[in-house]
């Protein structure tokens, strides 16, 4: 989450009041202006404060039109008043709430055989408030496995954890390894090699590295990392060392894509290397956030210390996360989805969204200015770059003058070593239709002749002021 500074004195003021919503009574009314930085010294009525609330986020961009987040900004009315019903639901306190722990229970099954688990019933699995936390979990018990087969080794000096990823991986992995002090051993990219390499992951691992993570749907570019390449290099590796490392396919977007579009695709729990698979509810598994999912092979993939038991609440309740108390409305819209859709609603979704970026990119190769570095065949996400020929402006400056039309497409430079390289990323959801594709591409078309007749490039975005037209 972002970190707010507090409020500067000299800015510090109430709220203007309109004279509309000003009432008789002086005290539950609108007699006095409310502060802005502070609690006001007595309530107010609960229609005045919700048109408080209301007309600010009115300043917010349309979600809809956000082609930079991965997360669903649309569901079915009847999801909403679902997720409504059980706002008030404490997800943790399951003999209280027990059908809604039956509903996370029948989810995670329903994934351990979307993911071909040899045996569903064995795998342990649970909901999480994301896959940031969901992936903090997997490297948490990575870690701890690694700790309890070299016991007596660790903490010493040379005995520090490490895990092995490619650079393009999610912020959440270098949080992990900065929270639980775990070396994060980087493969960084080459050319136009953009996720990770598995003989140079196999080439980083030694006996303190407590598994390998493989991304499947890079936030950088959408494309799928070779998960079964990556274990064959390291079965090799085992075949010549001993060592023996696991696999957690970090699945965010990919785990709800793969399994419908790409079934021939060899990934998840079929190889017996994968350990551990996460995913985003809240993403390609079409409900609104923050939902995720930790499933692990079997329980001996999870050690047992690491699951608390409490009892405060009533009953005996096994638990394994970072956070306590929340809500279990994302996990009743996650199982009203998977009823609702069903594989092939499922299949029909992913792919509608596919086929909305594959076309959308197609599109954008065809004005002549941009160069596609992926075409939205795997995620329904891709990047694109301007051409070599372009010298009057750079992505920044398309970024810029798209936001001014209300999309939100985001310009950023790609890890190292590519950190010479910078792209434009559309991410295709459900919700984002190919009338809504035809629109965006009738405003960066119509963009193109002001920007081709720039002196040159306005520079990074933190350098220049942008305006947000709704």
């Amino acid at each position: 989450m972002p970190l707010h500074k507090g409020a500067d004195k000299a800015t510090k003021r109430s709220y203007s009041v309109n004279p509309f919503y000003g009432e008789a009574d002086p005290i539950g009314g609108m007699a006095a202006e409310p502060p802005r930085d502070a609690l006001p010294e007595g309530p107010m009525t609960p229609h005045a404060a919700y048109q408080f609330v209301h007309d600010e986020l009115m300043l917010d961009g349309n979600s809809r039109l956000n082609l930079a987040t991965f997360v669903t900004t649309w569901m079915e009315p009847q999801a909403g008043v679902l997720m409504a019903e059980c706002a008030d639901k404490n997800m943790i306190d399951k003999d209280e709430y027990p059908r809604t722990a039956e509903l996370e229970k029948r989810c995670v099954r329903m994934l351990a055989e979307l993911w071909h688990a040899p045996d569903p019933a064995s795998v342990v699995g649970c909901s999480t408030t994301g896959s940031s936390e969901a992936c903090m979990l997997a490297g948490m018990a990575f870690k701890r496995r690694w700790a309890l087969a070299n016991a007596g080794r660790y903490p010493s000096a040379d005995a520090r954890p490490n895990l092995v990823m490619g650079a393009n991986v999610q912020v959440c992995w270098e949080k992990f390894c900065t929270f639980w002090e775990v070396e994060a051993r980087q493969v960084p990219m080459e050319g136009e090699r953009f996720h990770l390499d598995p003989g140079a992951a196999a080439a980083l691992c030694d006996e303190n590295t407590i598994g390998v993570v493989a991304v499947l749907g890079s936030t950088f570019d959408g494309s799928y990392e070779p998960v079964a390449d990556v274990c064959a290099a390291l079965n090799t590796l085992q075949e010549r060392t001993g060592l023996d490392i696991p696999v957690h396919v970090d699945g965010a977007s990919g785990a709800m894509v793969a399994p419908f579009l790409d079934e021939g695709l060899v990934w998840d729990f079929r190889l017996p290397r994968v350990a551990s698979v996460n995913t985003s509810g809240h993403k390609y598994g079409l409900v609104y956030p923050g939902v995720g999912w930790a499933l692990w092979r079997d329980r001996s993939a999870l050690p047992e210390e690491l699951v608390f038991r409490v009892n405060y609440l009533g009953g005996d309740m096994p638990t394994f996360a970072l956070n306590f108390s929340r809500p279990g409305a994302q996990v009743a819209a996650q199982y009203y989805t998977f009823l609702r859709l069903g594989r092939e609603g499922y299949r029909a979704v992913q792919q509608n969204s596919r086929d909305v970026a594959t076309r959308l990119a197609r599109h954008i190769e065809d004005m002549g200015d941009f160069r596609l570095l992926t075409r939205g065949d795997e995620l329904p996400v891709f990047a694109f770059t301007t051409a070599d020929s372009v010298t009057r402006y750079d992505v920044f400056d398309v970024s810029r003058r798209l936001r001014e039309r209300g999309w939100l497409v985001p310009a950023y430079t790609f890890p190292p070593d590519r950190e010479d390289l910078s792209v434009l990323r559309i991410v295709c959801r459900n919700g984002f239709s190919h009338d809504l594709a035809d629109l965006f591409l009738e405003d960066l078309r119509s963009l193109l002749p002001e920007l081709r007749r720039q002196p040159g490039p306005l520079g990074r975005p933190e350098a220049v002021a942008t305006a947000f037209h709704h």
